[in-house]
């Protein structure tokens, strides 16, 4: 069970990092604004409180930002990123790795940086008994080594490691797609660095 220390260390952990966080585009700032107003506003960020629950999720990408891992969510069915929701007192970043971690069973996985890569609010449909409600998701950009066998967990129905490209065939979301330009910008970025040197 968390303390109210630890919530309020959760708290100013995602308050500090949304305020150096800048959004790529107007549907992300409103969803920024909305995470911090959440975040502000609600003594429970997580399952207990109705509303919503303050999510961190990762994106799994190769070292040459070439090829994304995405996660069929078993009970969504969808293909997504990696995440789920902060236990304890642990800060964001570290929840989105653990989650990637544990999803994928993939130990090379590490952050990227520990700022905020994408923020997205996106509802989640009721499902036995727990109503409809709202997941506040704070996303960060994780690396893997598509060599290293991966393991498909409960909460999936597969993981699939595909090029950047093939995106679009896997999801139609916005915000899926929208991490997907940026990793094209961090590749296109990575090359030119490259020939350069």
């Amino acid at each position: 069970m968390k303390t109210a220390d630890q919530d309020h260390g959760q708290r100013a952990d995602i308050l500090s990092l949304l305020a150096a966080y800048v959004p790529a585009d107007p549907g992300e700032k409103e969803a920024r604004s909305r995470i911090a107003a959440f975040a502000a506003a609600n003594a429970e960020l997580g399952r207990p409180n109705p509303a919503g629950h303050i999510t961190a999720s990762a994106l799994v990408v190769d070292a040459a930002f070439g090829r994304l891992l995405l996660d069929h969510h078993a009970k969504l069915g969808i293909w997504v990123q990696f995440g789920g929701h902060l236990e304890g007192g642990e800060g964001v970043a570290e929840a989105a790795l653990r989650e990637a971690r544990e999803e994928s069973g993939l130990a090379s996985a590490r952050l990227l940086s520990p700022a905020i890569f994408d923020v997205d609010v996106h509802s989640i449909p009721a499902r036995g008994e727990v109503a409809a409600h709202y997941h506040y998701d704070l996303r960060f950009l994780a690396v893997a080594d598509p060599g290293e066998a991966f393991t498909v967990s409960s909460e999936s129905l597969s993981l699939r490691w595909i090029a950047l490209e093939e995106l679009p065939s896997y999801s139609d979301s916005e915000s899926m797609l929208r991490m997907g330009r940026k990793v094209a910008a961090l590749r296109s970025r990575a090359r030119e660095a490259a020939a350069a040197d």
